[in-house]
């Protein structure tokens, strides 16, 4: 079983490799048969702007599936937490920058972190999720 795993990830590495090698040379080929009637700089740039063009054409066929009804969509909540909420859910690549932006903005400003820290705490105190230890 293990081995007909390993075998389909090659074929799909070596299947995924032939075609990104086919792309690269199409565009040299397209680069140098343009290149005799226009100039290199001239060559370069109709050779990226059909490679443009197609991407832009695929990715349109590929997102045109994928509208949304309006009427299945959620009502935003209201209130900041719960827009990032709503922000988060349906769009988690959006949550996971934030996220990161917001460590890496903490990690350079340790006051910061004291501040968002505290109000973490003390909101924990307030809603009593910190137990006091009684004394005898």
């Amino acid at each position: 079983m293990f081995k007909s795993i390993v075998k389909k990830l090659m074929a799909t590495a070596v299947v995924a490799a032939s075609v990104f090698l086919a792309v690269v040379f199409l565009g040299v080929a397209i680069f140098y048969a343009l290149s005799l009637k226009l100039t290199p700089l001239g060559a370069a740039a109709v050779t990226f702007g059909l490679f443009a063009l197609v991407a832009l054409i695929v990715a349109l066929v590929f997102l045109k599936g994928d509208k949304h009804d309006e009427a299945d969509e959620e009502d935003e909540p209201e209130g900041l937490m719960g827009k990032i909420i709503h922000i988060v859910r349906e769009r988690p690549v959006v949550g996971a920058v934030g996220g990161l932006g917001a460590a890496f903005l903490l990690l350079r400003n340790p006051a910061l972190a004291a501040i968002v820290a505290s109000m973490v705490a003390d909101r924990k105190m307030d809603q009593g999720g910190y137990s006091r230890r009684r004394r005898r």
